[in-house]
């Protein structure tokens, strides 16, 4: 029998690398455009209470957030260490939380002004009076919607 051999041997072709910078800023690009950066930088103390039900919040763009607890150490120097009300990203009184509901309100579209939902992010050492302004606040502006933000329980 025959035996029948290749006379020239073929040598694997390099892969071509032309096409590897398109394909990196592509990614880049697509990681540019679908991350979200936070909205607010935090400046109080914002360890959550826990919960056994928690639920979680359909649509966030309905939601406007208010956070109350010490301020973090860098701030308190300035604003001491009673709890304190942030909304966006400075420190308010009560009575700057109707002014905060109404522009949280004409951001919205006409339909979407009903369902604003207001979520207090209180942390777990404040007293309870200053969330009772707060909540009298929000009555007083017509922010009915209020969620207590919380994290579950470990089982």
């Amino acid at each position: 029998m025959a035996k029948f051999e290749r006379k020239d041997k073929k040598e694997l072709q390099a892969i071509s690398t032309a096409s590897l910078p398109d394909i990196v800023f592509m990614l880049l690009f697509f990681f540019m455009v679908s991350t979200s950066m936070r909205d607010t930088s935090l400046m109080v103390s914002n360890k959550l209470p826990e919960a056994t039900e928690v639920n979680k919040l359909e649509k966030k763009s309905l939601v406007s957030y208010i956070y109350i607890g010490p301020p973090l150490k860098q701030f308190q120097t300035l604003f001491g260490t009673e709890p304190r009300i942030q909304l966006n990203d400075s420190f308010k009184g009560l009575d700057d939380i109707r002014d905060f509901i109404a522009s949280e309100r004409e951001a919205l579209k006409e339909e979407e002004k009903p369902l604003l939902t207001t979520s207090l992010k209180i942390d777990k050492d404040t007293r309870m009076g200053v969330v009772t302004d707060v909540k009298q606040e929000l009555r007083k502006a017509s922010a009915l919607k209020i969620v207590y933000a919380a994290r579950k329980a470990a089982k």
